[in-house]
């Protein structure tokens, strides 16, 4: 069974923003990143982003848009990720069982490749990333200062201190 590190897009890979990150002069890679896919691919994890795209469903942008943002994300961290699932669903138009908080992004990754979610993470900037991953008991962490009691292992900073834990250099 592989290892994996789920990882959430916005706000871990790359600059949030309130108003969605879609359009590439705003799509930011945030420091350390490549380096730290770098450092969990030779660990032998394999790299799966999991990722709402709630802004497809409401008409704000394109899936070419995000498929935009996807080749320049593979670009800027030396093409390590192995795949990305993402909903392109909102509740204010569409129900999916896709859209995180639901699970389905995790089962189709765990059914393709075969992960074993006891030696994996997930590691995410909002609550509704981490409680999926619960669901499955794949150890998580959270990026970013919480603001209400949190499901995750931990709270870090940044992916790259999120990388030493997973890597037991913490």
């Amino acid at each position: 069974m592989t290892k994996c590190i789920f990882l959430d897009r916005d706000g871990v890979i790359n600059r949030d923003r309130v108003d969605y990150a879609y359009d590439l002069s705003h799509f930011e890679i945030l420091a350390g990143v490549p380096q730290a896919l770098v450092k969990l691919k030779k660990a032998g994890y394999l790299l799966v982003v999991v990722t709402n795209q709630s802004g497809i469903a409401k008409d704000i942008y394109t899936r070419e848009d995000m498929r935009a943002c996807h080749q320049y994300m593979h670009e800027q961290t030396d093409h390590v990720i192995d795949a990305v699932y993402y909903a392109p669903h909102h509740p204010s138009v569409t129900e999916s069982l896709t859209r995180k908080p639901d699970t389905l992004m995790f089962e189709k990754a765990i059914a393709r490749f075969g992960i074993d979610p006891g030696k994996s993470w997930m590691i995410g900037d909002k609550e509704r990333d981490i409680i999926p991953a619960r669901q499955f008991d794949i150890p998580s962490i959270l990026i970013g200062p919480s603001k209400e009691e949190t499901l995750a292992q931990y709270i870090v900073e940044d992916l790259a201190e999120a990388t030493e834990i997973i890597l037991g250099k913490l």
